[in-house]
């Protein structure tokens, strides 16, 4: 309980009066003596109309509190929470309600202003923007009351006990299934490829038509046929696609509002969306982190809530990337040819490490490495040189560019192809290079 405005402005008129009445009299200045009684009895009037009034808000009961959330949020999207407010005092109260968000969660509109009647529930809302991925704990509500005569205010804390949690942005991913594919790859500036070859997946026999190549011809068939009989092959759909997630230090960049970890997420899972769509089984393993994470991979649209639920409280560590142990424990556990995408930010001094890892995983699987380039690189690069302090970044950033560079060049003539993108375009990426290489059976 706290005094409120109006109580302490008395006091502050009451002492003020006090002040003058006292400098009267130490200047030997003749008032009234009545003026000290009447100050003295207003002083002990509003000392007992305060003390009424703190036991009157002492007996009125607290309002009840009931908390209505979405059970998931998406991250960086507002949400809406709705609160229902009851009370049982016969009298109408004027009440503020703070809730107490958890720290990781933007809110707006708190605290609210409400006006409670008897016996009616009141509801309110506000919204909730997230900031991080996780699991989110709401414990208790900060409602504050006015005393009847508003010389007292009293803070009451309603223990509420409820819990949401904060999954990548994917509200744009769900609705573009209300749209064709291909319009909504379009829309994410996803490039359609021209097939340069057939699949490897062999669909039908047929008469052999003009535009075949001549390695479809079945030899066997037309010699039974004695007409030129031709294989038709398709897509292959039976795919399995691994992403290797880097959890340490260099993913935890930020260029924006979203660090470089949360893009690579909405990567990966971007392209788990597509590769499922296409009849491909997806699967994640996870180094670098606080544990190791894996889920085998499995086809079907229910895989990719698995994946959602299995990442999204995945947080970055301090840890460096050890991708020989990321390698060795992903060779164990996937046994199957699989495209492995390795997503992390390449750096200079993986030179030797990440091409040795690299070059074990490709004996075996189909790699891809996804290397995230920082915003502010290309910033650096582009932005005029006028000082000293100017030209010393830009012959860093150059030359840290060229290692990174050079690095890309060795795993590539190692037979490793490379995908380098600014996190905002990565997701992009990975599904424009996996849509060309399925159509040109390249897995």
């Amino acid at each position: 309980m706290k005094p409120s405005r109006l109580l302490l402005i008395w006091l502050t008129v009451l002492l003020g009066l006090g002040i003058v009445l006292g400098s009267l009299h130490a200047l030997a200045v003749q008032v009234p003596a009545s003026l000290d009684a009447i100050l003295w009895g207003l002083l002990l009037a509003l000392l007992i109309l305060a003390l009424s009034d703190a036991l009157r808000l002492r007996r009125i009961p607290t309002p009840r509190l009931q908390r209505q959330m979405p059970g998931s949020l998406a991250l960086g999207r507002w949400g809406e929470v709705q609160l229902e407010i009851a009370q049982d005092h016969d009298q109408a109260l004027q009440v503020q309600i703070f809730d107490h968000v958890p720290d990781g969660l933007s809110h707006e509109y708190l605290p609210l202003a409400v006006a409670l009647s008897p016996g009616q529930t009141s509801r309110i809302s506000y919204r909730l923007r997230p900031l991080k991925r996780g699991h989110f704990l709401f414990e208790r509500c900060e409602v504050s009351l006015p005393s009847p005569l508003g010389l007292w205010s009293a803070r009451r804390y309603v223990p509420i006990s409820d819990s949401t949690r904060v999954y990548p942005d994917f509200a744009r991913l769900y609705a573009g299934q209300l749209l064709a594919v291909d319009n909504w790859l379009s829309q994410l500036g996803v490039r359609q490829r021209q097939r340069r070859g057939q699949g490897l997946e062999f669909h039908q026999l047929r008469e052999y038509r003009e535009g075949d190549s001549l390695r479809q011809i079945d030899w066997k068939a037309t010699a039974r046929q004695r007409t030129p009989i031709a294989r038709e092959y398709q897509d292959e759909r039976d795919q399995q696609i691994v992403f290797m997630l880097d959890c340490g230090r260099r993913m935890r960049s930020h260029d924006g509002e979203l660090g470089h970890f949360d893009h690579a997420l909405n990567a990966c899972l971007l392209l788990s969306y597509i590769a499922l769509r296409q009849g491909d089984a997806v699967g994640l393993s996870t180094f670098a982190g606080e544990s190791s994470l894996y889920l085998a991979p499995v086809k079907g649209s229910g895989q990719l809530k698995t994946l959602l639920n299995g990442v999204y409280d995945l947080e970055t560590t301090q840890r460096p990337a050890d991708y020989q142990a990321a390698v060795s424990q992903l060779l164990a556990r996937q046994k199957r040819r699989a495209l492995v995408v390795l997503v992390s930010n390449l750096r200079d001094e993986d030179d030797e490490d990440l091409l040795n890892a690299v070059k074990r995983l490709s004996r075996q699987h189909r790699v891809l490495v996804a290397s995230l380039r920082e915003d502010v690189l290309d910033e650096l690069r582009h932005s005029p040189v006028q000082t000293l302090t100017e030209a010393l970044a830009y012959c860093g950033t150059v030359d840290y560019l060229n290692a990174r560079a050079e690095l890309h060049e060795r795993l590539n003539a190692h037979g490793v192809p490379v995908l380098e993108a600014r996190p905002a375009e990565l997701g992009a990426g990975l599904v424009t290079r996996y849509l060309s290489w399925k159509k040109a059976g390249a897995i």
